[in-house]
């Protein structure tokens, strides 16, 4: 599919991008490449195929929500390099 000088200065605009004259005719042809193999895409028969949201079958790999004890202060505190009046001292950062 040819692709105008127009084209890809409307689809850069559009992405923001800025395009010098030298490589206009670069761009068109790699965009009108990318449209042809679209058109081929689009000539397959997909009639009673179901759509295909990802590659892969995902899963959901959370953990069961089991309510636990938390730890206490002092185990927190229990490995600190640092620490007073049962926090963690670290060094100020302004």
């Amino acid at each position: 599919m040819k692709i105008s000088h127009d084209e890809v200065i409307h689809v850069a605009g559009l992405a923001r991008l800025e395009i010098n004259e030298k490589a206009m005719d670069r761009f068109a042809a790699q965009m009108g490449a990318v449209l042809e193999y679209m058109e081929i895409l689009n000539s397959v028969e997909t009639t009673g195929v179901e759509p295909a949201y990802h590659a892969t079958n995902l899963c959901n790999a959370f953990r069961s929500d089991i309510k636990a004890e938390h730890a206490s202060q002092e185990d927190a505190l229990l490995n600190a390099p640092e620490k007073e009046d049962g926090a963690f001292v670290v060094p100020k950062v302004v």
